[in-house]
């Protein structure tokens, strides 16, 4: 059993030296090359001045010049951070800061982005480019200056010596930080060590049946936690990493001619990609005999709609797996063949070392159909805590309501559950303000926190607008400080100047004033049911 993700790798390139790794528009790497090559990315870090527990960026989409950098930098006993490449500047300037990155790891495209970023933080070092052999290196090694700081290229980086590295990290050290939507109106980063993820790629590998054998898919980017499925699962089981080119991403069509093409066996993504490929996928027309196992999360599949992939596409598995970033995945449920439609899917049972339950608002323990409380998680997969905010962090891990003697805390996830009757839990919604949207969880005061930052705009108010493609829409409601100084188009021209395109109001509505409730608040409530 490994005890750190990157010997994962390890063990796989000593077992499968020449198995395909990751497959990668046109890049195929065998085990033995990403190991020997994530080596030399490794001693480039370190190199660099980078020491254990530095947090190191990647800034790239999922391919596999970013797998190398990722591995290159667990190797190196850091903690990788990864950076939404589409997220606007701002976002990204805070993750970096806040963060306190040490080195940027770039592919040539972004290098320039990557160096202008890494020299507004004041730890940086500099920014490395991360490639694949035959990669054309257009970036020249060079000492920091106004426009950005120091970018060592790809020819450098590959000169280093390929020999393994001696371990710099244990397995209670930080693996990585995603930053996940957050209450305060900036994100917040959910730490993560290589025994919480190691707890859940162990379980995943198992649960989804992986062998050598499989080609497996997660169209998540890497800033998204399903990412960590395909990232670390496969290489568990030495199974092939497919990486779905961006512009197959935006057609079902072409994903379903990728899938067959590729002869993809296992898929891992949120409902929504999923219901799309269902009703306008043409599955009918492509060989997908390959696809044994599809698994979803992130957001409530629309039983509909599962059921309607489920007749296209009769004769895989299909997963539905449950958890918050912070506990990566805590619950399961397998839907029996011919059950789809009749309700909606439960999340299930609680994973293999995973404790989960529901407490109501009476402090009692969920254990009849019916009963409503908020579900707690207890087990190895629960994060470390929240990077730089520990009040945050013990809002969330609180000692177990029941057992004093526990040591490790429990996690309150805020979503409320159920029973059914053969034991499952049901999920029911959340109990703050957080939405899901493609998969993604939005802090509904993130969203209105940017809307505040326009000059006009003296009041906002953010509500969802439940769509069953995409989980939820927003709409937000604005007020201007002088009537007509406001127009739709400036104020989702602003949102895109400090939110990802997912956080991005859908509609917008400009008002004289905001309605109210009894004691003076936003109603709400009121907008929601509008």
């Amino acid at each position: 059993m490994a005890y750190l993700l990157h010997r994962l790798l390890t063990d796989a390139a000593a077992r499968q030296p020449r198995r395909p790794a990751i497959a990668a528009s046109g890049c195929v790497l065998t085990y033995q090359e990403l190991d020997q090559l994530s080596n030399k990315v490794a001693r480039a870090l370190l190199r660099l001045g980078v020491s254990p527990g530095d947090r190191v960026g990647v800034l790239a989409p999922k391919s596999a010049a970013s797998v190398i950098g990722i591995y290159g930098a667990l190797k190196a006993g850091a903690c990788y951070v990864p950076l939404d490449p589409k997220a606007p500047d701002q976002r990204l300037s805070y993750v970096a800061a806040d963060s306190g990155m040490t080195v940027i790891i770039a592919d040539e495209a972004r290098a320039p982005h990557a160096a202008a970023l890494a020299s507004r933080v004041r730890q940086a070092r500099g920014v490395l480019v991360a490639g694949v052999p035959g990669s054309q290196d257009g970036a020249q090694a060079g000492p920091s200056t106004d426009q950005g700081a120091a970018v060592l290229p790809w020819s450098a980086v590959a000169a280093e010596s390929a020999a393994p590295l001696p371990d710099h990290a244990i397995e209670t050290d930080l693996a990585y930080i995603l930053y996940t939507s957050g209450s305060t109106g900036m994100p917040k980063g959910v730490m993560i060590s290589h025994r919480n993820s190691l707890s859940f790629v162990e379980w995943s590998a198992a649960a989804a049946g992986l062998s050598d054998r499989d080609r497996v898919c997660s169209p998540a980017p890497l800033h998204f936690d399903l990412s960590v499925f395909d990232l670390f699962a496969s290489c568990q089981a030495a199974a092939c990493l497919c990486v779905l080119p961006e512009g197959a991403a935006t057609f079902p069509v072409s994903i379903a001619r990728w899938l067959e093409t590729e002869r993809i066996s296992v898929w891992y993504s949120v409902p929504s990609v999923l219901t799309l490929l269902a009703c306008y996928g043409g599955l009918q027309q492509f060989d997908l005999a390959h696809v044994r196992t599809v698994i979803f999360a992130g957001e409530v599949f629309p039983p509909r709609y599962l059921a309607k992939l489920m007749t296209g596409l009769p004769h895989p598995r299909y997963l539905n797996w449950y958890g918050p970033t912070e506990t990566n995945v805590c619950t399961a449920f397998e839907v029996p063949p011919g059950s789809a439609g009749a309700g909606p899917v439960p999340i299930g049972k609680a994973c293999a070392n995973t404790e989960v339950f529901g407490i109501t608002g009476e402090g009692r323990q969920v254990s009849l159909p019916g009963e409503i409380g908020e579900l707690y998680v207890r087990g190895p997969s629960l994060m470390r805590g929240y990077w730089g905010q520990p009040a945050k962090t013990r809002e969330v891990l609180v000692a177990s309501p029941f057992r004093a003697e526990y040591e490790e805390p429990v996690y309150r996830t805020g979503d409320l559950v159920t029973l059914d009757q053969a034991g499952n839990y049901l999920y029911l919604g959340r109990r703050d303000t957080m939405v899901k949207i493609r998969g993604y969880r939005v802090e509904l005061g993130e969203v209105e926190a940017a809307l505040y930052r326009h000059p006009a705009i003296r009041e906002a108010a953010v509500v969802p607008v439940p769509d069953e493609l995409l989980g939820n829409r927003l709409r937000a409601v604005v007020t201007a400080d002088e009537p007509g100084s406001l127009g739709r188009q400036s104020v989702l021209d602003h949102c895109r100047q400090w939110l990802p395109s997912y956080m991005v109001p859908d509609l917008v509505e400009i008002r004289q004033a905001l309605p109210r409730t009894s004691t003076g608040k936003v109603d709400r409530a009121g907008l929601a049911s509008e």
